[in-house]
């Protein structure tokens, strides 16, 4: 089944709007916020827009020294903590950590990500993308239940990617084992990062937390790290000369505004009442159709299906018992 909520709301922003547009007017003073991968590409957009509307922004990072030198001015050191999405035992460490402290959690913002990286299996035999975009986010999710609980009205965006729709659940090979293709492996990882918010939202709308999940667009970051020059030019991303090609030119982002849907999807007030969803562009995105742009336009039926999102849930479930 798919949300009736799966529909543009007419927001008044779009796909170039920047965070100042998009926080006008809101003032976060006594909010804190949660932003995994916070100090990097659109997560430190992200972290320093929602500190400049007067949130406390907390980054847990798997590179403690490199987010406190990025973050030097933006927030303090003490709100930079140590979390590698890949290790559960860390992950787990910190939810026990965060608890202990008893912070009232308004905003998480699972930003954090691995794209397109060779082979890497983790400790427990997971695939790398799924283990930091899916795993590790949902044990982090779950565990700050009761933060987010406290806060009365708290708000959860996942950061998914129109890269969904390269796969949808590969329920019989998650984890790659009989053979891996990276970008089916992102496309997996980024379909649970929606079906996440779909779930997290059936489960907990009623008392308080909204779930949402957000494709930032097109934006060259680190993200980009595991990609060599010749693929992005076969992509189109960049032309012969290794300069950004006019196609990616004119659709792609600048960092701050690609940090700009998942900061209206935090903060925004016509969103009060609605999750579960799928967003773009600053809007609640459309169902995918079949015209020419439905690659990189509108949302796949895989990737908000409650079915698909249940059955996820249980299977992660299954899957951290077993540590």
């Amino acid at each position: 089944m798919i949300s009736e909520l799966q529909q543009p709301l007419d927001s008044g922003f779009g796909a170039k709007s920047e965070p100042i547009e998009v926080l006008e007017g809101i003032d976060l003073k006594g909010k804190t916020a949660l932003v995994t991968g916070g100090y990097s590409g659109i997560g430190l957009e992200t972290t320093r827009a929602l500190s400049d509307c007067g949130a406390r922004v907390i980054v847990p990072a798997r590179r403690r020294d490199v987010a406190i030198k990025e973050l030097n001015g933006i927030i303090g050191e003490e709100d930079i903590l140590n979390l590698d999405l890949a290790d559960p035992k860390s992950v787990n460490k910190f939810v026990e950590e965060f608890l202990d402290n008893g912070t009232s959690l308004d905003i998480l913002i699972n930003n954090a990500a691995v794209m397109a990286c060779p082979q890497m299996p983790t400790e427990n035999g997971w695939d790398l993308q799924f283990a930091v975009n899916h795993i590790g986010h949902f044990i982090l999710t779950k565990g700050l239940i009761p933060s987010l609980l406290k806060s009365g009205e708290s708000r959860v965006v996942t950061l998914s990617s129109t890269g969904h729709k390269l796969s949808g659940i590969r329920w019989d090979d998650i984890h790659f084992e009989e053979s891996y293709d990276k970008w089916q492996s992102y496309g997996q990882s980024k379909t649970a990062a929606s079906l996440l918010a779909v779930e997290l939202d059936s489960r907990m709308k009623d008392e308080g937390i909204r779930a949402l999940s957000v494709h930032p667009g097109g934006i060259f970051t680190p993200l980009q790290r595991h990609l060599q020059q010749e693929e992005m030019i076969a992509l189109g991303w960049l032309n012969e000369d290794g300069e950004l090609s006019e196609m990616a030119a004119a659709g792609f982002k600048s960092t701050t505004q690609g940090a700009s849907t998942t900061l209206w999807c935090a903060t925004n007030s016509k969103l009060n009442g609605i999750g579960g969803v799928y967003c773009e562009n600053c809007d609640v995105a459309a169902k995918q159709d079949d015209g020419p742009n439905a690659r990189y336009v509108g949302v796949a039926d895989w990737a908000i299906d409650t079915d698909e999102a249940s059955r996820l849930w249980e299977e992660t479930e299954k899957t951290i018992a077993s540590l």
